[in-house]
C-alpha cells in the first residue's frame, strides 16, 4: 500500500530541495539540484525561473507516477525579498530580480522624499532600507525606471506564492511573505502601508490569504491539497512556536546569524532601526523582531587570517575545544584584539594585533569577542522580556567554544542546540497540516541537546 506523504519544495538561493514527509513529519524521500544562475537585462545574476519550473514539475511528476507514495498535500518554502511579475496571460514578464542587485540611490532618495521620514517609515514597516532587499521598493523602481514593464504587470507574486501558482494557476498573496521587511506592510495599521495605495501597487498584489490556506484540486488526475507557500524564515520558526511551551529566542546561525523573537510586542523603535533590527511575520500576522549579524562571514575571514598568521591548516579551528584555563587567562586582563572586516563595533581597535604565540589562544579570544557581540544582538530583540530558552540551529551549533560561552553568559536561559537541516521544509509541512505538535516534537525531530553553563573559578 502506498505511503501517505506531504510534499515540500524548499527553494534556497543555492540548493533547490524537494522532500516527502510522513504523517509524523519524518523525512522519507529527498531530491535536490543546484541550478546555474542567468543574467538579468543589466547583467546581474538572477534565478533561472524557467529551469526551476521545469525541475519542479519533473520531480513532482515522477513522485506522482510512483506507486510507493500517495501525495496528499504539497507546500512551498523559499527565500523572500523576491517577486515574480506576471502579465494578463499569466506569462512571466521579467527576470526574478536578485535582492543583491544594487538599486540606484536616486530611486531610494525619491521614495523617502515622498514617504519619509526614513526612520519613521522603517520603524512602521519593519524594514531596513536596503534597496532591492525590500521587495516593495522593487515595484516602486519598476514603476518609475522601467515603466514599459510596469504597465504590463497584472500580478506581482512573492516567490513562495509563485511556486504555488505553478501548480494552481491561482494568484494569491500571503502574510509571511508580505511581512518580511518588504516595505509593504504597516505594522501599526496591520494593513498595507499608505504608499502602496497611493502608488496603485495594491492593484498588482493578489488577495491576501492565510498561510494555512490550501486549495483542494485535481492535479494530473490526483486529488491534492496545495498550499499557498510560506517565507522560509517564518517556516523555520513555526516548529518552535508550535512545539515549545516556553518563551524563546531562536538563533539561526550560518553566514548570517539571525536572532528571532516571535513574542515581540509593538512596532520597532528608532533605536531598533538604528541597530538594524527588522521584522519578519508569524503566520498569525504578529511581528517577529529580528537582529542580523554577519557572524559566519566574519568568522571565516578571521579564521583565514589566523591560519595564515600561525601557519596552520585552514581547518585547524575545527579541532579546537573550549579550554577553561585559556578562557580565564584571557578574561583576567581582557582587551579587544580584533578589528572586524564585515561590520563595525564600538570597542574594536584600529587594527588587529595578535598578542599570542599560539593559534589556540588567539582563536579563543576571537570566539570570546564574537560571542560578546552575539549576545548584544540577542538582547536587542528581547525587548526586556524574560525568555526561558535559546534555541540555536545552523553551523555554529557544532562550535564547542561558541556554545559554552553563550551558555555561560546566558545562565538565565536554557541554551539548546538543534539538529535539523530541514527546518523551513518541516515548517512548510506543518503550516498546511491539521496535526498538533506535542511537547516531545522538538526533542524527537530536532535532536535537542541542552547545554549547562560551566562553573567560573
Amino acid at each position: 500500500m502506498a505511503e501517505e506523504v506531504t510534499a515540500i519544495f524548499d527553494i534556497g538561493k543555492t540548493n533547490k530541495k524537494f522532500f516527502l514527509f510522513d504523517n509524523d513529519f519524518r523525512e522519507v524521500h529527498r531530491d535536490y539540484i543546484c541550478l546555474d544562475e542567468i543574467e538579468d537585462e543589466d547583467g546581474h545574476p538572477s534565478e533561472d525561473i524557467k529551469a526551476l519550473q521545469n525541475w519542479v514539475k519533473l520531480v513532482f511528476g515522477k513522485i506522482l507516477a510512483s506507486k510507493k507514495y500517495n501525495v496528499k498535500a504539497i507546500n512551498f518554502s523559499s527565500y523572500g525579498a523576491s517577486l515574480v511579475h506576471l502579465d494578463k496571460n499569466g506569462n512571466v514578464l521579467t527576470p526574478l530580480y536578485n535582492y543583491t542587485k544594487p538599486m540606484d540611490q536616486k530611486v531610494i532618495d525619491s521614495f523617502y522624499d515622498k514617504y519619509g521620514p526614513k526612520e519613521d517609515f522603517l520603524a512602521d514597516t519593519g524594514s531596513d532600507g536596503a534597496g532591492m532587499l525590500n521587495s516593495g521598493l522593487q515595484l516602486y523602481w519598476l514603476k518609475y525606471y522601467k515603466p514599459e514593464i510596469f504597465k504590463n504587470i497584472r500580478y506581482s507574486l512573492h516567490f513562495p506564492q509563485y511556486l504555488s501558482y505553478i501548480f494552481t494557476g491561482i494568484p494569491v498573496s500571503e502574510y509571511t511573505s508580505i511581512g518580511c521587511h518588504t516595505s509593504l506592510w504597516d505594522y501599526k495599521k496591520k494593513d498595507y502601508h499608505s504608499w502602496v495605495y497611493k502608488e496603485g501597487v495594491d492593484k498588482l498584489l493578489p488577495p491576501i490569504v492565510s498561510t494555512e490556506t490550501s486549495i483542494n484540486m485535481n492535479y494530473n488526475g490526483k486529488r491534492i491539497k496545495i498550499g499557498a507557500g510560506i517565507h522560509d524564515s517564518s517556516a523555520a520558526l513555526l516548529p518552535y512556536v508550535r512545539g515549545s511551551k516556553d518563551r524563546f529566542i531562536l538563533l539561526s546561525t550560518g553566514t548570517w546569524s539571525i536572532a528571532f523573537n516571535p513574542f515581540a510586542d509593538g512596532c520597532l523603535t528608532h533605536a531598533d532601526v538604528k541597530a538594524k533590527c527588522i521584522n519578519y511575520m508569524r503566520i498569525n500576522g504578529k511581528p517577529v523582531k529580528a537582529s542580523r549579524l554577519f557572524l559566519g562571514n566574519e568568522y571565516t575571514l578571521q579564521v583565514k587570517y589566523l591560519s595564515k598568521h600561525f601557519n596552520v591548516p585552514e581547518d585547524c579551528h575545527r579541532t579546537v575545544m573550549f579550554d577553561y584555563d585559556t578562557y580565564f587567562e584571557i578574561i583576567k586582563d581582557f582587551s579587544p584584539m580584533y578589528r572586524w572586516i564585515g561590520f563595525e563595533d564600538d570597542r574594536m581597535p584600529p587594527e588587529t594585533v595578535i598578542k599570542y604565540d599560539c593559534f589556540e589562544h588567539a582563536y579563543h579570544q576571537l570566539m570570546i569577542e564574537l560571542v560578546m557581540i552575539q549576545i548584544k544582538y540577542i538582547q536587542l530583540v528581547m525587548n526586556g522580556q524574560t525568555m526561558e530558552r535559546l534555541y540555536i540551529d545552523g553551523g555554529f551549533g557544532d562550535n564547542d567554544i561558541y556554545i559554552k560561552l553563550l551558555s555561560h553568559h546566558l545562565k538565565n536561559m536554557k541554551v539548546m542546540t538543534t539538529d535539523s537541516s530541514m527546518g523551513s521544509a518541516i515548517g512548510a509541512a506543518i503550516a498546511i497540516s491539521d496535526k498538533k505538535l506535542n511537547s516531545k516534537f522538538l526533542k524527537k525531530n530536532y535532536s535537542l541537546k541542552k547545554h549547562v553553563p560551566f562553573i567560573a573559578k
